[in-house]
């Protein structure tokens, strides 16, 4: 049997429904992203997604169906499924699984991989989010000055960090450390050690859903995508909120977390967002585990 022709295709009113739902939850982000980067503007928390992430904006509002949608094309297909990943079955447009290359197969191995191991582990809240802080602690050099000043002093910001223990477990935080903060923190991974490090308390490794899908398409499919892409928004959104940074010109209220109350915040918000990312890195891994198993089935290894 071709799993990449399921029994029931999806009919072109459907599929082309999907299509224009994806571009209109995505098109307010997107839009006002290129209108800002016309003009040499940078917000703070919505442009990470696509200065951080190599994902460029055009690619996102693409909408793709997973790996084993099976589509009918009654009229003609949009210019970007005439692209090698698909293949024709008589009035059919599905992702061929025979155009997987074996890089693209070691990648989804990572992935499923890594995302197992974070989802077995117990979850850190006790983090609080001094990532942020240990990016900016005893250094001139300010990530976002243009763009956001901070709401303390250096001093206010070193006697806090300095209060607190970090336990940063995300390799891609802890590379933007400062010299003097690297020493301070219990944990030190790197990227060869990554994989003993991530755990699903943390918003990075959580916002990272979204990496890991879109290295994914587009076998994994856009509405996945879509999900991630959001989550992602929002664990930026707490990341910069209990940052140092004053974020009150973008209309954000900051989690202060110098303070008990603060902490005990951010704590209950991670917990929500953990909760929300366990559900959608369950559908990830569930992705991935379809189009490996597929990509198996049809491309079978040599003896």
């Amino acid at each position: 049997m071709d799993l990449s022709s399921p029994s029931d295709p999806i009919l072109e009113k459907s599929w082309r429904a999907r299509m224009s739902a994806h571009r209109e939850k995505l098109g307010p982000i997107t839009s006002a992203y290129r209108q800002r980067k016309a003009c040499g503007q940078l917000h703070p928390v919505y442009d990470f997604l696509f200065s951080y992430y190599p994902y460029r904006a055009g690619k996102l509002e693409q909408w793709h169906p997973a790996l084993g949608e099976s589509l009918v094309v009654e009229t003609e297909a949009p210019a970007h499924f005439q692209k090698k990943h698909y293949q024709w079955q008589g009035d059919r447009f599905s992702l061929n699984p025979e155009q997987l290359p074996p890089k693209v197969i070691k990648r989804l191995q990572f992935s499923r991989r890594l995302l197992e191991l974070t989802a077995g582990r117990p979850p850190n809240y006790g983090c609080y989010g001094l990532h942020e802080w240990a990016m900016v602690y005893r250094s001139e050099d300010i990530r976002h000055r243009e763009r956001a000043p901070l709401r303390l002093s250096s001093s206010e910001i070193s006697d806090f960090v300095e209060s607190q223990t970090l336990s940063c477990s995300h390799f891609d935080a802890v590379r933007f450390f400062t010299p003097e903060a690297v020493p301070r923190n219990r944990l030190q991974p790197t990227l060869l050690t990554r994989e003993d490090y991530e755990q699903p308390g943390c918003i990075h490794a959580n916002m990272d859903l979204y990496k890991w899908s879109f290295k994914a398409m587009p076998w994994i499919g856009s509405d996945l995508l879509r999900e991630a892409f959001f989550l992602a928004l929002e664990l930026r959104e707490l990341d910069m909120r209990a940052s140092p940074y004053d974020l009150s010109q973008y209309g954000y209220e900051a989690i202060e977390i110098e303070t008990k109350a603060g902490r005990a915040e951010y704590a209950r918000l991670q917990q929500m967002m953990a909760a929300k990312a366990s559900r959608l890195r369950t559908q990830t891994l569930g992705g991935l585990d379809s189009i490996i198993e597929q990509v198996t089935i049809s491309v079978p290894s040599p003896l």
